[in-house]
């Protein structure tokens, strides 16, 4: 019974990028103090320690997709990036402070090919002590929601980069035969 009670939960969760290739999508990743760019949960994020996707630095982010667990009103978290792998296109980050309720945090971000050719996938690891008052199914389905959430708000801004030239070009090349 004991074993039970320390036994961790373990989830991941992916979301496909179909216009957005890996090297487009992994400096978005990367850019640890500015998840809440993309994710839609959180309010802010930014950074308290070191440099911007960095191994070793700390961000701070207030969000409202899992509640605080104490008499405050907002929900915050500081998260240390512990690894980034730029061959690989993955960064591992872990909870160490925050009033949420979750103890041994660690989480995996990666960028994946996938079966389109012109686009990537989001894998999002994660593994955790169990929560009080949270069942593992509903925060995997949090994870995803969200995950699916910053994946299109990934797309829209690689989208938006890319000149409005080129992103018509087909039209205007088309030409009607008489």
């Amino acid at each position: 019974m004991e074993h039970a009670l320390h036994q961790r939960w373990e989830g991941k969760v992916s979301a496909k990028l179909r216009n957005t290739t890996k090297e487009q999508a992994w400096p978005l990743v990367k850019d640890f103090f500015n998840l809440h760019k993309r994710f839609p949960t959180l309010n802010t994020c930014y950074g308290i320690h070191g440099s911007n996707g960095e191994p070793g630095c700390i961000r701070y982010c207030v969000g409202s997709s899992i509640p605080s667990n104490s008499s405050e009103s907002v929900s915050w978290s500081k998260e240390r990036l512990v690894a980034v792998d730029d061959v690989n296109l993955s960064l591992k980050y872990e909870m160490v402070d925050s009033n949420i309720g979750f103890r041994s945090y660690e989480s995996t971000i990666k960028v994946l090919s996938n079966d389109d050719s012109n686009g990537c996938m989001l894998e999002w690891s994660f593994a955790v002590d169990p929560m009080e008052g949270l069942v593992l199914e509903d925060l995997a389905r949090k994870y995803d929601v969200g995950l699916q959430l910053m994946a299109q708000k990934m797309e829209d801004e690689v989208e938006s980069l890319i000149p409005v030239r080129v992103r018509y070009e087909y039209k205007v090349n088309f030409h009607p035969t008489r």
